[in-house]
């Protein structure tokens, strides 16, 4: 496998420079380690993923299979390299988007096809694009380029190990890779290709909370299709892992993957946007976020390589992502009062707070009763040991009160 992987990552050379390995000082004063981020925020889409559709064109035009028509069924990321990639090679193709996709990236895949893509946009959810890009494929044998689920794919995107490998100071081996898996092609070609370097145990394996699907067929001992998942970390919302992929991932054990809160990885990209000017999508974000998950006496002055897999972030999600960061931290809750109907009330309310307990919502909801009034109060602090302290006020007050902080169907709701 190491040669063929060799050979591809040179060829792609012809196509983007290596992404860079880069030595964090920030996350390594913070975990006591080396921590070395490989940034496949910086390839020419934002993410990993051209490297995997490079391949597979590659391999198709070199066996004279170019005068077909190339077809994928994407909303994100593939669909962005899928479109590079075509117009690198001249090849036409065509990207099958839902109709829901937001607009920003349908512009962004035509701007990297240009000429060379058409862009169709069928069906409300992904499983319906998907079907019509296989029709499409069957009548007019086309091919048909999956974003994980493909030897030549897999070979792609283990090109990221072999940079890390030629990248990394000589003599230096990591203790730890961290890979964010959502299909699971960058982590089956990260591993295979490091198989006889690393221990297996040297991998830890990342998924939001809201899909975890290696997670879920490995304790399993087979391939499981996830009956929902949470779309927050699009880039790693996957149903059901690979066949291919699972089959090169079904060894490790359960524990080496983590599930990461979508609301702990959203409090990674404010940080890392904050403290190191680095923009990241959930998905790109998840390797990082979990270096909080691990022992901090197992990280202690050990070297470790976190894949950081996408920057492909969309601005109007921050204040989202801000919220959710906020409240993952215990820097925000939100409350439901029950108020007197009498003057001075609310002024004897606000004379509970801290110093450092600021309002940042307040909305009256409806007048329960003759005597009481309800309210949504959202309430930001500086620190959150603070809240405690202002809900022992609250209850030796007598007011009455619901924090509605960490349920979701209200916060989803009202928030």
């Amino acid at each position: 496998m190491k040669t063929d992987v060799e050979k591809a990552s040179v060829a792609m050379r012809e196509l983007f420079a290596a992404t860079p390995l880069q030595l964090n000082e920030h996350l390594s004063a913070k975990y006591g380690a080396q921590i070395y981020l490989k940034r496949e925020d910086l390839t020419p889409v934002r993410s990993y993923k051209i490297r995997g559709a490079f391949n597979f064109f590659r391999k198709v035009i070199a066996s004279g299979g170019s005068g077909k028509t190339f077809v994928c069924a994407s909303a994100g990321n593939h669909a962005q390299g899928f479109a590079f990639v075509c117009k690198h090679f001249s090849v036409p193709g065509v990207v099958f988007m839902p109709v829901t996709t937001p607009q920003q990236k349908i512009d962004k895949t035509r701007m990297f096809g240009g000429e060379f893509i058409t862009i169709r946009l069928i069906g409300d959810i992904f499983d319906q694009c998907y079907a019509a890009a296989r029709d499409y494929v069957e009548a007019n044998d086309g091919y048909m380029v999956p974003p994980f689920d493909h030897a030549d794919i897999i070979e792609g995107q283990a090109t990221v190990a072999a940079e890390i490998a030629e990248q990394l100071p000589e003599g230096v081996v990591p203790d730890l890779v961290v890979l964010p898996v959502g299909g699971g092609g960058l982590s089956a070609g990260v591993t295979g290709y490091f198989r006889d370097v690393l221990d297996e145990r040297a991998f830890v394996f990342a998924e939001p909370c809201g899909a975890p699907s290696l997670k879920t067929s490995i304790a399993t001992g087979e391939i499981v299709t996830l009956p929902k998942v949470d779309n927050f970390v699009d880039g790693a919302a996957v149903a059901r892992i690979g066949d291919l992929n699972f089959a090169a991932l079904k060894h490790f054990a359960a524990d080496q993957v983590l599930l990461l809160p979508e609301n702990a990885i959203c409090q990674t990209m404010i940080e890392m946007l904050n403290v190191e000017g680095v923009v990241l999508e959930p998905a790109g974000a998840l390797s990082i976020a979990t270096l909080d998950q691990l022992d901090p006496q197992a990280l202690r002055d050990k070297t470790v390589v976190c894949v950081v897999s996408g920057g492909n972030f969309d601005f109007e999600r921050l204040p989202d992502v801000k919220e959710r960061a906020m409240r993952y931290a215990g820097l925000k809750k939100y409350f439901i009062l029950r108020l007197p109907q009498r003057p001075g009330a609310l002024r004897d309310f606000l004379n509970l707070l801290g110093p450092d307990d600021d309002i940042a919502r307040f909305e009256y909801l409806k007048k329960s009763a003759r005597n009481f009034g309800s309210i949504l109060i959202g309430i930001e602090t500086r620190d959150r040991s603070s809240f405690p302290e202002l809900l022992a006020r609250f209850e030796a007050a007598g007011l009455g009160f619901e924090d509605i902080t960490e349920n979701e169907i209200l916060a989803n709701l009202i928030i």
